[in-house]
């Protein structure tokens, strides 16, 4: 399996109406992708980044019943503004995972309209992983949270 033809992917695709260089802070600030990166009503209580191959993507999940999600994980491949790719493959630096699900690779460009043409893909290792993450509510989900994403790009 390669990130050009991944065997087991899923797919959001759309035109977010925010500059491109606004939705890339959401993606790369701690502060900002606290405030959209997951669907209401859950949120994102902390996160940390370290922008570069091997550096840290940490979320913590927080579910509206008091659920915590700790989601230790690594960028892959940084592009300043045009594409971000991480997983949870490994938990720090490159010291592996005890069961990795996905990897997500972002994808931003500028639209003809002043927006951002945004591709979101989370690519797995298995039919079973990719069919429960569309169970899970891929679509749904991946959907509302760039919805949120698109309200606060626009925003700032």
């Amino acid at each position: 399996m390669s990130i050009s033809s991944p065997a087991y992917p899923l797919l959001l695709e759309r035109t977010l109406a925010a500059p491109r260089a606004a939705v890339w802070r959401c993606w790369t600030e701690p502060e900002l992708l606290c405030q959209w990166f997951c669907p209401k009503p859950w949120g994102v209580s902390h996160a940390e980044m370290e922008l570069f191959p091997g550096g840290r993507f940490f979320t913590h999940m927080v579910g509206p019943n008091g659920e915590q999600v700790p989601n230790p994980g690594v960028f892959l491949k940084v592009e300043a503004g045009r594409q971000l790719v991480f997983t949870d493959a490994f938990v720090s630096a490159w010291v592996p995972s005890a069961k990795p699900f996905m990897v997500g690779d972002i994808s931003f460009a500028d639209s003809a309209d002043g927006g951002t043409h945004y591709i979101a893909r989370a690519l797995h290792w298995t039919e079973s992983d990719q069919k429960q993450h569309e169970a899970m509510g891929f679509h749904q989900g991946w959907g509302a949270a760039a919805m949120q994403l698109e309200a606060l790009a626009a925003s700032l």
